[in-house]
């Protein structure tokens, strides 16, 4: 039997007090007091280390297995079932699908030791970061939403890489998200249009500075009037938007993609989802109610400031959530807009004279209205201007270089026009 024993620090210092006492250099009181423990239970360990030394004071079942352990041939069949079906899962998602697939119920702890101990999954170093101060969530739900999109292989190689576009509530971390093949403008639209008629209008956004949400440009960033697309369709709906300096600055919705991409491509592989159409119903159907219910939290205030949208908005979302360009009236009733010219009618719901500043409205339906002081004109398109003829390698603005022959140095009419040159020089000379 193996004599060495591994006593903590304090057995070590409790055994030392108890020998004071043996050699009579402390009474049981004085011990007591020292140890926070009652004279009785001094006795005890006097008698203890008395019979059996310093091992007396180690709990007995120190290095034997303990009662509750998962028998070896049971962890055995978990790290193969592990290996198997989840190689890539973290402990909490890996305890979470043996539960609910496997049937399989251990705590986090007893999974956590079996996939370290079999190499499954290795615990992650924490860096040491920059010192960052904390903010409280706000009081309310709608008060602030924060959103971003992430590109990822959501389908590892089931499919190419796509865009999750997602919001969480700051005050109580409610998800809505879905899948789009970008983070553009046109994606973005139909996600706030959707969100707002289901939710509601938020107080505010926030936001990273992304040129779909920000002007980037220097020019455009010292005039306050210079709008994105989004930051116009959101100042039309009185939604606030805000800029984060930095992405530790919107940390909880950077901190939801890190979960995402552990969960929900996991998930995703489990159902054998390759397409964004069945992704997004997954998500509407399936992973986000069950995520928002695990991860959740209760907010401070019961008020909810998401507005619902009046009949008025519900009217005019088309408008709002479409790319918006001012054009101007040309002298012949005609506006001009990405290489198409449209003919205004004659016939108008409003006054139109030349010069005008119009608004052109390209919808997410693909259709173009063309809109002035708050009412659409008629117009038609009219068919595309003849194409100029333009021969290659020839500028007409260029006069062309000679083809004349130019006679060399030593040509013999050089040579004359020397001579003559020469003869007035000596006649000027004398």
């Amino acid at each position: 039997m193996d004599t060495n024993i591994t006593m903590s620090l304090t057995e070590v210092k409790k055994y030392d007090i108890i020998k004071k006492v043996l050699n009579k250099e402390l009474n049981g009181t004085e011990a007591a007091k020292l140890l926070n423990l009652t004279p009785r239970h001094i006795r005890r360990l006097k008698k203890k280390v008395d019979n059996d030394g310093i091992r007396a004071l180690a709990h007995g079942n120190r290095g034997k297995p303990g009662n509750r352990r998962i028998p070896d041939n049971e962890r055995k069949k978990i790290a193969v079932l592990i290996n198997r079906k989840y190689p890539d899962f973290g402990p909490t998602l890996a305890m979470e699908k043996l539960s609910e697939l496997d049937k399989i119920e251990y705590s986090y702890g007893a999974i956590r030791s079996i996939m370290i101990k079999e190499e499954i999954w290795k615990p992650k170093q924490k860096k040491k970061e920059t010192h960052r101060e904390w903010r409280q969530r706000k009081a309310s739900k709608g008060e602030l939403v924060q959103y971003d999109g992430s590109y990822e292989h959501w389908f590892e190689d089931r499919g190419g890489e796509v865009c999750l576009l997602a919001s969480i509530d700051d005050a109580d971390s409610e998800v809505w998200a879905r899948f789009d093949e970008h983070e553009g403008v046109e994606p973005t639209f139909n996600y706030w249009r959707d969100y707002s008629e289901l939710f509601g209008k938020p107080n505010a956004i926030y936001v990273d500075k992304f040129s779909t949400y920000s002007m980037n440009h220097k020019l455009a960033k010292e005039n306050s009037d210079t709008l994105t697309q989004f930051e116009r369709a959101a100042k039309e709906l009185n939604i606030g938007i805000i800029h984060a300096h930095s992405p530790q600055a919107k940390g909880r919705v950077e901190k939801l993609f890190k979960t995402l991409q552990d969960r929900l491509i996991k998930e995703l592989r489990l159902q054998n989802i390759s397409t964004i159409k069945e992704a997004n119903e997954f998500l509407e159907k399936t992973f986000l109610p069950k995520f928002n219910a695990k991860f959740m939290v209760i907010p401070r205030s019961r008020a909810n400031l998401h507005k619902k949208l009046n009949e008025q908005e519900k009217k005019k979302l088309d408008s709002i959530f479409s790319r918006q360009y001012q054009k101007v009236v040309m002298n012949d009733f005609t506006v001009s807009h990405k290489k198409n010219c449209y003919q205004l009618e004659k016939i108008q719901p409003v006054t139109i004279c030349k010069r005008d500043i119009v608004t052109i409205e390209e919808r997410m339906d693909q259709t173009i209205q063309i809109r002035l002081r708050g009412k659409y004109l008629n117009y038609r398109l009219l068919p595309e201007k003849p194409k100029k003829i333009n021969k290659e390698n020839t500028k007409p603005w260029v006069i062309p270089k000679s083809t004349a022959h130019i006679p060399p140095a030593n040509h013999s009419w050089r040579q004359i026009n020397n001579l003559e040159y020469l003869k007035k020089l000596t006649k000027v000379s004398k």
